[in-house]
């Protein structure tokens, strides 16, 4: 998921292009993530199918970002930026493997997809970011849109909802707590890692642990076929590819420009999930999908106008 750090300055305007070109690649490559996730947890399984996913993910970026290096480590961005990282990816692509069906899974990645108005409000309160009236209908437009995305079906019946939530709290509880881990992510450790990528590193602690609990769980390995196989390395392709060509559009890119390409994703992720899934999407999910990217950038300009 996408976070903003400070990029440089020695660019050139043909540089900066091809940055930002670069950089709208990770959006779709994260658009893509929760199909990717549900359809590699419903072939293996939500925990062997991650674990496995992380870690072709990390090789890949250590294959083609390098490792880190120790003498240059900032062990504060590793340790704090580590634990919440790592707990924004368990707790993302768990919730999408724990959902009861597809149709479910995509409505808890929408509930995900709150952390861009989740860090704009708390940018606000804890770091004395001005910001105009435009923040209120902002962030009511995002609830209201996430409301109608778990009312789908029966219009926003608190009780209804509430019956949808409670069949699988764990699923939406996981959805939830990435998406505020993320924003606690985004607002300590900005400019701590001092340009440097420590996402190989996560990646493999996020595989690390994932491993660690499908061995104690003590369940068995699931003997992939070709379309499992082909799910599970397009999966985790898209989310090193999304990693990597995030950080060189952040660095070198029009920051401005991918912060708010990034509050579409929650609709762009809905289209490929529901591509990727074959699952059926009612016209009051994707207005609710558009209210929840239309309250972010609301907040987003919000801050902008001050």
């Amino acid at each position: 998921m996408p976070t903003i750090q400070n990029s440089s300055s020695n660019v050139t305007g043909s540089d900066e292009q091809r940055a930002t070109l670069i950089g709208l690649t990770a959006i779709l490559s994260w658009s893509l993530g929760v199909g990717w996730v549900r359809s590699i947890s419903n072939a293996y399984g939500p925990v062997e199918g991650m674990a496995l996913m992380y870690s072709i993910a990390a090789l890949l970026l250590f294959m083609f970002q390098g490792g880190v290096r120790l003498r240059n480590l900032s062990y504060r961005a590793l340790l704090l930026g580590g634990v919440l990282f790592v707990g924004t990816e368990l707790s993302f692509s768990l919730s999408i493997g724990y959902a009861a069906n597809n149709h479910q899974a995509i409505e808890v990645g929408m509930i995900n997809y709150l952390w861009p108005t989740f860090t704009m409000i708390a940018s606000i309160l804890l770091k004395g970011r001005r910001a105009t009236w435009l923040i209120f209908p902002g962030v009511i437009v995002s609830a209201a849109g996430v409301f109608r995305v778990l009312g789908e079906g029966h219009g926003v019946e608190l009780s209804a909802i509430y019956r949808d939530i409670a069949s699988t709290p764990l699923s939406y509880g996981l959805a939830l707590s990435s998406s505020i881990l993320w924003t606690i992510y985004c607002m300590v450790t900005a400019g701590m890692a001092r340009g440097k990528s420590y996402v190989p590193v996560f990646f493999a602690i996020v595989a690390a642990i994932l491993w660690g609990k499908f061995m104690i769980d003590g369940e068995k390995a699931v003997v992939p076929d070709r379309d499992a196989l082909l799910h599970l390395l397009g999966g985790a392709a898209a989310i090193a590819a999304g990693y990597g060509a995030w950080t060189i559009g952040i660095q070198r890119g029009n920051i401005t420009f991918l912060a708010g390409a990034s509050y579409f994703i929650p609709v762009l992720s809905a289209f490929f999930a529901a591509f990727l899934l074959h699952a059926h999407l009612t016209s009051a999910f994707w207005s609710g999908a558009a209210m929840v990217c239309a309250g972010s950038v609301v907040c987003w300009l919000a801050t902008r106008q001050t």
